[in-house]
């Protein structure tokens, strides 16, 4: 009987290395758009792999800041990735969260990536996640690098490292430093929280935990875009100057349009009063949610 592949997802935003480092890891030839603002992965990919007659599936899947799709689309085809795995019994054997250690701060969409993961992964699969810091050859500050870890071990990934999950250093961009992660993670795999939502206590994809983030998340931005429009407003009431005030009006149209676009999203993501009242009475999952509390600093 044929043994069970070995899985292991990789997420992480948008430009932090999950595309390289499956580069290296299959010796596959993808070196564009590594480090560009532009989404390179834009679909659930699988990577099958044969070493030492194990064989293993990498999955390489989209930031929660893709340039294409919203963040609600990136949800769904990551979950119903993870539903059709489940589904059939194929567990994950680990995961690989990437970040940047060249990021200054955690930016807005940074803070999104990890909120989205830590709340569908769970605590229970947290054992089976590598926090993997990429990019240390393009850190000129050794010392700066050195307190972004010890900011992300003791704040931001706090949570997730009590839970069990364990910060791993891609120091050197190579096959063999790729591979060493990796052979951390070859044990077996929990169910994620998203999974266990969506297929041992059959919720929507709405009513998941991710789902929920991911509503209010929406919520914030709905509100910022709202005194954005109305800070635009008071300012072209004070100016003068046609010219300026015609290109402030351009800029409040542009904002209403992606405003119209945050309620649409809201509104597909929304749980009706009676059916937040059946999950409260509804089966529970064994695994709890984690709250990372990422904010942009």
């Amino acid at each position: 009987m044929a043994s069970q592949p070995i899985v292991i997802a990789l997420m992480g935003p948008t430009g932090s290395g999950k595309t390289n480092f499956v580069n290296q890891l299959t010796g596959t030839g993808e070196e564009r758009a590594a480090h560009q603002l532009k989404s390179h992965t834009q679909v659930v990919r699988e990577f099958t792999y044969m070493s030492d007659n194990r064989q293993y599936v990498f999955v390489d899947t989209p930031g929660f800041d893709d340039t294409y799709r919203t963040d609600r689309d990136i949800l769904r085809m990551i979950a119903d990735w993870l539903e059709k795995k489940y589904r059939g019994k194929v567990t994950l054997s680990g995961i690989i969260y990437t970040h940047r250690i060249t990021d200054n701060r955690m930016s807005g969409s940074v803070c999104k990536n990890l909120d989205m993961f830590a709340r569908l992964c769970g605590d229970r699969a947290a054992g089976g996640v590598r926090l993997v810091t990429t990019m240390w050859d393009k850190a000129k500050n050794k010392e700066l690098a050195e307190s972004r870890v010890t900011q992300l071990e003791q704040n931001f990934w706090r949570p997730l490292i009590e839970a069990g999950a364990r910060h791993k250093r891609f120091e050197v961009n190579s096959p063999r430093h790729a591979w060493g992660i990796i052979d951390d993670l070859t044990g077996g795999g929990e169910a994620l929280l998203l999974q266990e939502e969506l297929v041992d206590v059959a919720r929507k994809l709405n009513e998941t935990t991710a789902g929920q983030a991911l509503y209010t998340q929406f919520q914030k931005l709905l509100h910022e875009q709202k005194e954005t429009i109305k800070q635009l407003q008071d300012e072209a009431k004070a100016q003068k100057d046609p010219e300026l005030v015609k290109q402030l009006e351009v800029e409040r149209r542009r904002l209403e349009a992606e405003l119209q676009k945050t309620w649409d999203e809201m509104d597909k993501l929304k749980i009706s009063f009676f059916r937040r009242l059946a999950l409260r009475f509804s089966k529970k999952t064994q695994s709890h949610k984690l709250d990372v509390n990422a904010q942009g600093s």
